[in-house]
């Protein structure tokens, strides 16, 4: 089966060294070039690729806006992003905007070959590295630090108990205190920590470890 790829890339020393090679593979096709988002979606909808090899930056329209608009569309084909950028941010707005993987232009070409062939049998692929950034949590800042720090005792240990996943009732007989006195707490380490509610309490809690 022959994969159908399109390349987007604003320069277009880079559309041509990649089409140049990527034809030599077996199985690949370039089907076409675009070198804005905005084009990028015209040519999908004319040339219906299997696999699109995305740019982040890019005049016009960006990769990211791009690669949001044809993951909404039926039958949307895989996106696998192809950067300069070793950015944890770009990288995860592009992977919530719908890409399936997210490498660098230094990928050795058979590792970029294998990379188009796994996203379009559905699996994700990373560049070396980001994956472990990518799952390691932020650090505490030091204002969230001093915050802890400004807790009781018992509203800390409240707190890792929320971050646990036990409800008021569960905390009411870990600590041997009422589900009252465990509510007035809850409500207390939220105001003082500027949070909505205890989904965001546990999150803010992990970040403390």
């Amino acid at each position: 089966m022959t994969i159908r790829v399109l390349l987007v890339d604003d320069q277009s020393i880079i559309r041509r060294g990649l089409s140049a090679v990527l034809e030599l593979e077996p199985g690949l096709e370039i089907v076409g070039e675009a070198d804005h988002g905005e084009m990028a979606i015209a040519q999908v909808a004319a040339l219906r690729p299997d696999v699109v090899l995305m740019d982040v930056r890019m005049p016009v329209m960006d990769g990211v806006a791009a690669t949001r608009v044809l993951a909404q569309q039926a039958d949307a084909p895989k996106i696998l992003v192809l950067t300069t950028f070793d950015d944890t941010a770009a990288a995860t707005q592009a992977l919530q905007a719908g890409a399936s993987g997210y490498l660098l232009k230094d990928t050795p070409i058979e590792e970029l070959v294998q990379a188009i062939q796994l996203v379009h049998r559905g699996y994700s692929q990373l560049a070396p590295g980001l994956a472990q950034r990518l799952l390691t949590p932020p650090a505490p800042s030091s204002t969230e630090t001093v915050a802890f720090a400004g807790l009781t005792p018992r509203e800390q240990e409240i707190l890792q108990c929320i971050a646990q996943g036990a409800s008021n009732r569960e905390i009411a007989q870990q600590l041997y205190i009422s589900e009252r006195t465990v509510r007035n707490h809850v409500t207390s380490i939220l105001s003082q920590l500027g949070l909505r509610d205890r989904t965001q309490a546990a999150l803010w809690a992990q970040r403390q470890h």
